[in-house]
């Protein structure tokens, strides 16, 4: 912002900029997860209701060694292990391999899900990037989203030596465990996850 931008920004149009800004959401307003997208044990959020650490929200900052957040320590064991592993070495290089998201809970996922199809407009589009709570490798445990591109292309790089992969050509953050990719490499990626026969 600079000083002219400053000069003109009183307490009078913060006020006029917060009032246009909750007619706005007031606007929109809460719809809920198409039935389509969830199962009916998936008990979908209240409006303005936030789903927090425990069904599998991250905050800022966190790495593969975090011990407390469900989202780490609620990850497939083996999955684990090999991440921190690789985190091990990707430090020794300078890389920090933070996590902005791995296991969630099947309410969360719901809800992350409904954001998608209001984003992207439909529930086809929309699953080129969320999965169900039934087909989400993020609720069973299998999948973390590492964050920092440069922390995610070292992963990608070297992730086959500890059976780490991408599985998404769309989603250069988002990483399995393919155990034969030790010996093997990673197998050829998906173009989204609707590619994918796991997620039908």
């Amino acid at each position: 912002m600079n000083q002219r931008t400053r000069a003109h920004t009183g307490p009078s149009s913060l006020l006029a900029m917060a009032v246009v800004i909750a007619a706005i959401i007031g606007a929109v307003g809460y719809r809920s997860v198409p039935t389509t997208f969830a199962s009916a044990d998936v008990r979908a959020p209240e409006a303005g209701e936030a789903l927090g650490t425990a069904d599998g929200a991250v905050p800022v900052g966190v790495t593969v060694f975090d011990d407390e957040l469900p989202a780490v320590v609620n990850l497939d064991p083996d999955l684990l292990a090999a991440l921190r592993r690789a985190a091990t070495r990707a430090a020794r290089e300078g890389v920090t391999l933070s996590v902005n998201s791995g296991w969630r809970s099947r309410a969360y996922q719901a809800q992350l899900l409904r954001e998608a199809v209001e984003k992207y407009g439909s529930e086809e589009e929309a699953a080129r990037w969320v999965a169900t709570p039934d087909t989400s490798p993020h609720v069973s445990g299998h999948a973390v989203d590492i964050g920092r591109p440069a922390a995610a292309a070292w992963l990608a790089e070297h992730g086959a030596a500890y059976g780490l992969c991408r599985i998404y050509a769309n989603e250069p953050w988002h990483f399995e465990l393919r155990p034969d990719a030790v010996e093997h490499g990673c197998p050829p990626l998906y173009p989204d996850p609707t590619h994918d026969p796991r997620m039908r």
